[in-house]
């Protein structure tokens, strides 16, 4: 399902998201892991990985301009085993490392909402959501459009619905 389309579905979606995965993530704090890694410049295709029981988030990018900056990886299982998410952002708020591409992928479920973001929340700062045409939204995938990309990355946020196995 892509995000809601328009001006105020894009302000109703970029609100709602991040209630919905914290809610998601209290539920899941059994469930959960989180992983530091360095978002490093230089142009190359890099990839960070983690697993949660059948569950994978794959953040691959390729990014120019400054130092090395530090992420995070977020990923969980809901308690009832439902819901996987995976939260790929830069703590610090802003990133200053111009993006030629991105793409997260989850493996073992499918996803259900998805919102990328050119800043992320800190302090009293808000979200700031990609433009839709920025990025697209697949079963298994978010990834940048090409040509429409404005090479503004900072936060990535992945509701997946998990396989159910019926009794």
């Amino acid at each position: 399902m892509a995000a809601p389309s328009g001006r105020s579905g894009r302000r109703l979606w970029a609100a709602l998201l991040p209630a919905a995965l914290l809610c998601l993530a209290a539920r899941a704090a059994e469930e959960a892991s989180t992983a530091e890694f360095d978002v490093r410049p230089g142009g190359e295709v890099h990839s960070f990985s983690r697993s949660l029981g059948d569950y994978t988030c794959t953040f691959t990018y390729s990014a120019q301009g400054g130092t090395n900056e530090q992420w995070q990886m977020n990923i969980g299982v809901s308690e009832d085993n439902l819901l996987f998410s995976c939260s790929v952002w830069r703590p610090q708020g802003k990133s200053y490392l111009f993006f030629t591409q991105f793409k997260a992928e989850v493996k073992g479920a499918k996803i259900e909402h998805a919102m990328a973001y050119s800043q992320a929340a800190v302090g009293r700062q808000s979200d700031i959501p990609l433009k839709q045409e920025e990025f697209e939204i697949t079963e298994t995938t978010v990834s940048h459009r090409e040509g429409k990309f404005r090479f503004e990355l900072s936060k990535l946020m992945i509701v997946a619905k998990t396989p159910r196995d019926e009794l």
